[in-house]
């Protein structure tokens, strides 16, 4: 290694602290923490490459986005839309039937761990806000021009000047694009009310009723958890569930006997979720979006990978 290669390392070594918040810039792009972390991955090798020639027309901060960002675009021209199956089909009414089949080109959204992302603790509750589900799949409907504008202008601030260098396009073109992307995202975009932070009281105890519910059969606490407009989404798969009563009949078959059901608390998409362990083997995360009068969403996603991906044991321990 000569001297100056030596030099270029260490002053490329100071881009690491953008790591984690590049990382959760390109997952509300691509709503894949998989395709994220690849992204993030390409960025670095990207900026390695060129830094040797980084003029310092900008600050590093605005150039490593710049590089992101056009990754990001890149990979989604390869593949269509990620969704919900609250996205995709009306809820379902059929308890035993066959779902519908997921339609040409739709992939799922992924939950991602909050440690991955999570920086400064004075940033803490902006990050969460700009993770939660359902702003991800609300931002996944835009085409990717528009939510790239959107994201760097509405969640990260960044100037309009800087977005069109980012891109490679004018200040009058962000600015048309951001109109638009505001006007669709208010089309597609649920109205949630308050969402309780995961640290909230309010939340710990919805929280502690869900995992209640299903670790010892218990109907009157996952009743208690449920808000009476709740959704109970099955991720990988196009069945949903809409109201207090279906959501509860599914829930109350699947927790089966006292035991069944091992469930440790975690935080993923800035909400409260567990780690769900079926009869000792793990099963996948549950996302609950926590508001006053209960739960309005449970996103279960069903890959027992998930657990590992969340930092938690393969096997559930011991009560």
């Amino acid at each position: 290694m000569t001297v100056l290669q030596g030099e270029l390392m260490e002053e490329f070594a100071d881009l690491e602290p953008f790591r984690k918040e590049l990382l959760a810039h390109c997952y509300r792009m691509l709503a894949s923490a998989h395709e994220a972390e690849d992204a993030v991955q390409e960025t670095y090798l990207r900026a390695w490459r060129a830094w040797a020639d980084f003029e310092g027309r900008s600050s590093v901060r605005v150039w490593l986005y710049r590089i992101a960002t056009n990754v990001c675009l890149t990979a989604l021209e390869q593949r269509g839309r990620r969704a919900l199956p609250s996205g995709i089909v009306a809820p379902s009414t059929d308890f035993d039937g066959t779902p519908p089949p997921v339609p040409d080109g739709i992939g799922w959204i992924e939950p991602i761990p909050e440690s991955l992302v999570a920086g400064d603790p004075a940033t803490i509750v902006t990050l969460r806000e700009s993770l939660r589900l359902a702003l991800i799949a609300a931002l996944q409907y835009l085409p990717p021009k528009q939510r790239a504008v959107l994201i760097l202008r509405e969640v990260l601030a960044f100037p309009a000047a800087e977005v069109a260098t980012m891109l490679d396009t004018s200040v009058a073109a962000v600015k048309s694009t951001l109109q638009r992307a505001r006007a669709r995202i208010d089309e597609t975009s649920p109205t949630q009310g308050e969402v309780y932070e995961p640290t909230d009281p309010a939340a710990k105890a919805l929280l502690d009723d869900y995992i209640a519910g299903f670790e010892n059969a218990d109907t009157a606490a996952l009743e208690r958890a449920l808000r009476a407009d709740a959704a109970l989404e099955m991720v990988g798969t196009t069945t949903w569930f809409s109201g207090m009563v279906s959501c509860l009949k599914v829930m109350v078959d699947a927790a089966g006997e006292p035991g069944d059901w091992r469930m440790i608390p975690v935080i993923a998409n800035g909400q409260p979720a567990v780690g769900s362990y079926y009869k000792g083997e793990p099963y996948g995360v549950a996302v609950l979006t926590p508001a006053p009068g209960g739960l309005t969403h449970i996103d279960v996603f069903s890959t027992p990978s998930l657990v590992m991906y969340f930092g938690l044991p393969a096997t559930a321990p011991a009560p």
